[in-house]
C-alpha cells in the first residue's frame, strides 16, 4: 500500500523532519520521498508498506503535525483546511481498493480519537457523493471550517463537530494513483497563470482528469500552473504540459520549467518519452530496469 500524506508546512525543516521521522527506520514501512515547497507552504510525503505497519506510522505522523503546525499562523499558496490536510491511500500490489478503503477508515478513526481531530472521508472512501471531490471537501479552507461544520452536510465522519483550534480538520481516503505536476511560467503575472489553469482543468471544460490552479512563486519571481492529474492513463502528462504551453502562447509567455511532486508511475514517464522522442512501439517492457525487476 502507498500513502501520500500532505502536511501544511513547507518552510520549517525541523518540523518537516519530525513528521517524516515517523516513517524512518520502521519495520514494514519505507519512506520513498519527501517534497517541500516554501511558496505552497506544504510538504508531500510518499511512503509504502504493509497495511498494519503503515497505519501506525501514518497516525503517529498525523499526531506530530497536529502538535507542531499552527494554521492560525499559516499563509501559503496552496489551499488547506488542516495541518494534516489530506491522507490518501493507494493500492499498489497484492492489495485491493477495498482494503485501501478499510485502512483509510481505520486511520481516520484512530487519528480522530487520539488527537480530537475532525476527519472527513473522501474519494473512494466517501460516505456521500458530495464528499468525494477533495476540492469540495476543502472549499473555504481552515478559515471557513467553523461555519461549515454547523451545516448538516458537513458534519465530520469522525471526531468532534468543531475544528481543532490550530490543526483544523483532515481528509482521509483511498484513491487510484495521482500525479502532481507543476509547469512554471516565465512571468510574474499571476492572472495569466490563473487564466491558463482555468482553461486546462476539467472544471472549466479542459482535460478530463486534470485539476489545476495558478500559483505565484514570489521567491523566484515567476508563476506556476499547479496540476493534479488524477488518472494519467486517460489524461496523459504530456497532453497537460502541451496544453499549458499552447495556452501560454496567447500571452507571449514561455515555459520556464516543470516539476513532479512526489513520485509517479513508470508508465507515465515512458509514455511521455515516447511522445517527445517520437518512439514507435515503445513500452515499459523496453526499459532495462523494468525487465530486470520482472
Amino acid at each position: 500500500m502507498e500513502c501520500v500524506p500532505n502536511f501544511s508546512e513547507g518552510r520549517d525543516k525541523g518540523i518537516i523532519e519530525k513528521i517524516a521521522a515517523a516513517f524512518r527506520h520502521r519495520d514494514g514501512v519505507k519512506l520513498l520521498d519527501c517534497s517541500s515547497d516554501a511558496d505552497h507552504h506544504r510538504s508531500v510525503i510518499t511512503v509504502a508498506g504493509e497495511p498494519g505497519a503503515l497505519k501506525e506510522a501514518v497516525v503517529e505522523a498525523m499526531g506530530t503535525a497536529v502538535a507542531l503546525i499552527d494554521l492560525t499562523q499559516h499563509r501559503g499558496q496552496h489551499p488547506r483546511m488542516g495541518a494534516v490536510d489530506v491522507v490518501p491511500f493507494v493500492p499498489i500490489s497484492n492489495v485491493t481498493m477495498e482494503e485501501a478503503i478499510s485502512l483509510s477508515k481505520e486511520v481516520a478513526a484512530a487519528a480522530a480519537a487520539r488527537y480530537a481531530l475532525p476527519v472527513y472521508l473522501y474519494e473512494r472512501s466517501a460516505t456521500a457523493p458530495h464528499r468525494e471531490n477533495l476540492s469540495t471537501v476543502r472549499r473555504g479552507g481552515f478559515e471557513a471550517l467553523s461555519a461549515k461544520m454547523t451545516l448538516p452536510d458537513w458534519i465530520p465522519d469522525y471526531g468532534p463537530s468543531r475544528p481543532h483550534p490550530t490543526a483544523g480538520a483532515a481528509a482521509v481516503g483511498a484513491r487510484p494513483p495521482l500525479v502532481a505536476y507543476n509547469v512554471n511560467l516565465a512571468t510574474d503575472n499571476l492572472q495569466i497563470a490563473i487564466a491558463i489553469s482555468r482553461r486546462v482543468r476539467h472544471l472549466n471544460g479542459g482535460l478530463r482528469y486534470c485539476k489545476a490552479m495558478g500559483v505565484a512563486l514570489r521567491e523566484r519571481g515567476i508563476t506556476q500552473v499547479s496540476m493534479n492529474l488524477t488518472d494519467c492513463s486517460q489524461t496523459a502528462l504530456y497532453r497537460a504540459h502541451e496544453l499549458v504551453r499552447i495556452e501560454a502562447q496567447r500571452y507571449g509567455v514561455a515555459i520556464a520549467g516543470a516539476e513532479v511532486i512526489g513520485l509517479l508511475p513508470l508508465e507515465t514517464l515512458v509514455e511521455t518519452a515516447a511522445y517527445y522522442l517520437g518512439l514507435e512501439n515503445f513500452s515499459v517492457s523496453r526499459v532495462l530496469e523494468a525487465r530486470l525487476a520482472e
